[in-house]
């Protein structure tokens, strides 16, 4: 018989020096989400953004792609651009060095005095980008595999749960930081163990507690699903037959810092987490609407979700992350149900292997 599986050691969420292996081993080789495509949809849209310590901006080019460069000239390394907007071609702000919208070096000034200088050999660093049904998504690894091979079926299921997703855009998006480390909220998120002590509104208003039920959907995807909570308790209004998803419940956590979250009624949002430093972590929590136009009702929903989930969890995810400190504590073992259920922490166990193998090297679909 096998022991059971414990919790990580304290060590793993308290040392600097492995935060800093994770930028290497997790960050820089899995897929992040970098903005929604609504935000950069003309050619010469830009929009910057960072991921784990890196400065990057997203562009949209004349030709319609969309393409992800490092904010970085190559020249002396001033960066190349400040927020977002629209430009015809990149300027340096330094020595005006200039390039095309696809990264390739236009003009230096005084480079035809500089002999065997070849702007062609020079191009602004690119990144892998994918749309995914208009969520920009970003892989600092060139050679890492699609985002299909990571989440298998993923697009095609959120499709399904989001019927109207191409009509999306951002409605608001909240930020809360929490000072823990970034794997404490990941895994506070990836278990519903406590919903029911803790989260009343989600658990009462929003979800089943006794339908609820976390998989390790394929690749690197944790799928929650649940039935809607009884309609007389929801939170808000919502027609369950509008289509076949509109009573459930569903998230995609894409490991190791997003999450699609669809409310019953197919309302849309997600989770971004921002590892910021080894004891601090920035959620985003994204609201989507039809065209981005406000909504009372999500505006409402997203309120109630501050005020009670996402206070609760600050609450949680923090005193962890003080009790790790602790020199009484000592790792006990994961309640790992073989039936799974949302009593069962199988999915903290995915994510420690998950991990684990990152940080030895192994990473990435087979």
């Amino acid at each position: 018989m096998n022991p059971p599986i414990r919790a990580m050691a304290p060590r793993h969420y308290l040392d600097p020096e492995v935060f800093q292996r994770e930028r290497e081993a997790v960050f820089y080789k899995t897929w992040q989400f970098a903005a929604h495509a609504s935000q950069v949809a003309s050619p010469g849209d830009y929009y910057c953004f960072s991921l784990a310590g890196q400065n990057l901006f997203l562009l949209r080019g004349p030709d319609g792609k969309m393409r992800c460069f490092y904010n970085v000239c190559q020249h002396r390394a001033h960066e190349m651009l400040e927020g977002s907007g629209n430009r015809r071609v990149l300027v340096c702000p330094y020595h005006a060095w200039t390039y095309d919208l696809g990264g390739r070096l236009m003009k230096a000034p005084g480079d035809r005095r500089v002999v065997g200088f070849q702007r062609k050999d020079i191009c602004l660093a690119q990144v892998q980008v994918e749309d995914l049904l208009g969520f920009l998504f970003v892989n600092l690894d060139p050679a890492a595999a699609p985002m299909e091979a990571w989440y298998p079926g993923l697009r095609d299921a959120l499709a399904r749960f989001v019927p109207g997703i191409d009509d999306l855009k951002p409605m608001e998006v909240r930020r809360q930081n929490e000072a823990c480390n970034w794997k404490v909220s990941v895994e506070n998120y990836s278990e519903c163990y406590h919903c029911e002590r803790v989260h009343t509104a989600f658990a009462s208003g929003v979800i089943d507690p006794e339908s609820y039920d976390i998989s390790v959907n394929g690749g690197y995807c944790l799928r929650h699903t649940s039935v809607a909570a009884n309609l007389e308790r929801m939170s808000y209004s919502i027609d369950v037959s509008a289509n076949e998803t509109a009573g459930q419940y569903s998230s995609w956590f894409l490991w190791p810092a997003f999450s699609f979250q669809v409310y019953p009624g197919n309302l849309l949002n997600s989770y971004r987490w921002q590892a910021e430093a080894v004891d601090r972590v920035a959620i985003e929590r994204g609201w989507y609407s039809k065209n981005g136009v406000e909504s009372e009702e999500i505006a409402r929903l997203a309120q109630q979700d501050m005020d009670t989930t996402v206070a609760e969890d600050v609450r949680l995810v923090e005193s962890v992350q003080r009790g790790l400190k602790s020199r009484g504590y000592r790792p006990a073992p994961l309640i790992v149900d073989p039936a799974g259920g949302v009593r069962s922490e199988h999915s903290i166990a995915a994510l420690y292997g998950w991990w684990e193998a990152a940080m030895d090297g192994r990473i990435g679909p087979a």
